[in-house]
């Protein structure tokens, strides 16, 4: 505004509106609005023509892409301090993270990941050691544990929650005590689903069993009288697969403890030649290979010619892409549409930045279906024979957790974040 109302001539109304014009990044084209004005301003006050012309190309530049001064400052002491506390106290937080959320790029997977990376340890959720938030227990090592909270378990209600914890005066040893602290059925199916009672000797699985069997409490004239189930003690329910467990996991609280989706398929990926993402390292600049991974964010800044930049994440760490744009536009579906992406290109080493430089995407979100085996949950979880289905219709695909089983490419695996 000085430079304009000293060497231009400009009015202080006029310098404003110079200003408010260089303000406004996404519109295009204002700041070019006051190039006659200005260049014509200062040649009248003796300056070349040639001088004023860069000094406005200098301001034009600004107008597509500056900040002020006390934004850059407020922004630059919030980077430090968060940097500052990932750094010394990466336990805090992550904590803080995930209590904050929905935020930011990564998911709640990806922050525990990172936390565990800095040897941070992670605990699961549970009925008789976590709050509504996620908590630090007590330290031990060099950090504190980190304890998951119910607020990461999906449709579970807050109000259900201080019920079970104001009620758990010690600590919860069965089901029905739950039940008869006021937990709702549906509170406990949920917190079944998140495999919460691990630590009364109960997976999810066998949780399910027995949360099911309270709702088959005798009423009316059958009151007082024992339970059929209460007779079932000898049952014995299928194992569920460690990869299995993963997927409900996800499922339930969009992150697992137990393993990494890609660990299950990293045979079919290593038949496929791909390079896991923490080999990248060990490549010669310009190398071709093929990475796979679930995919976290996709950006295409407007300021990028279009390209579009993606982070993928398989067991061993990440890896970015660069897909330039014409890339992009041939490979939109698989790039929008994939869970789990595969893309050959060439490796791009400068120091210890490292880029996949994509030639071809490929979408093999079809591996994840392989970690449920739907048919043999399906009919372990068969309560019908066949002559009690109607119209062939198979009862077992209504069962809420086999039609999540057989959403893997829905909701369970996130499609990543978009950003531009």
């Amino acid at each position: 505004m000085e430079i304009a109302i000293v060497a231009a001539g400009f009015t202080p109304a006029e310098a404003d509106g110079l200003r408010r014009s260089m303000a406004t990044f996404k519109a295009k084209g204002k700041v070019s609005d006051w190039h006659k004005k200005l260049v014509s301003g200062m040649m009248a006050k003796g300056y070349k023509e040639d001088f004023a012309n860069r000094v406005f190309k200098q301001l034009e530049g600004f107008g597509s892409y500056g900040f002020p001064e006390s934004h850059a400052a407020s922004f630059a002491l919030l980077v430090y301090v968060s940097s500052w506390i990932k750094c010394y106290y990466p336990d805090i937080f992550a904590a803080a993270l995930l209590n904050s959320q929905p935020m930011g790029f990564y998911q709640p997977a990806q922050i525990v990941i990172d936390a565990r990376k800095h040897c941070v340890k992670v605990l699961p959720v549970d009925i008789n050691y976590s709050q509504w938030d996620n908590i630090l227990e007590l330290q031990k090592d060099k950090y504190c544990p980190l304890r998951l909270g119910f607020r990461q378990i999906k449709g579970l209600n807050e109000e259900d929650i201080k019920i079970l914890v104001s009620a758990r005066t010690l600590s919860y040893n069965n089901i029905p005590s739950l039940r008869d602290a006021g937990i709702s059925i549906a509170a406990l199916e949920r917190l079944a689903d998140a495999d919460a009672f691990r630590s009364i000797g109960l997976d999810r699985r066998k949780a399910l069993w027995g949360v099911s069997a309270l709702s088959d409490r005798p009423t009316g004239i059958f009151t007082g009288q024992q339970p059929e189930a209460d007779c079932e003690q000898g049952v014995q329910l299928p194992t569920m697969t460690l990869s299995e467990h993963v997927v409900q996991d996800y499922g339930a609280t969009s992150l697992s403890l137990k393993a990494h989706p890609v660990s299950f398929v990293r045979e079919k990926l290593s038949m496929l030649q791909v390079t896991a993402n923490k080999d990248l390292s060990q490549l010669t600049n310009g190398a071709l290979v093929k990475v796979a991974g679930l995919v976290l964010v996709r950006q295409r800044p407007g300021t990028a010619s279009g390209i579009c930049f993606i982070t993928i994440e398989d067991e061993t760490g990440t890896a970015n892409l660069v897909v330039f744009q014409k890339l992009f536009d041939h490979y939109r579906k698989e790039i929008l549409q994939s869970r789990l992406l595969m893309v050959e290109g060439k490796v791009q080493i400068e120091g210890e930045v490292i880029h996949v430089i994509a030639k071809r995407c490929s979408n093999i979100s079809g591996l994840l279906q392989k970690l449920t085996e739907i048919e043999k949950e399906s009919s372990a979880l068969l309560t019908l024979s066949r002559g009690d289905e109607k119209d062939g219709e198979n009862y077992a695909t209504k069962d809420k957790r086999v039609q999540r089983s057989m959403a893997i490419q829905g909701d369970i695996f996130h499609g990543g974040r978009n950003f531009r």
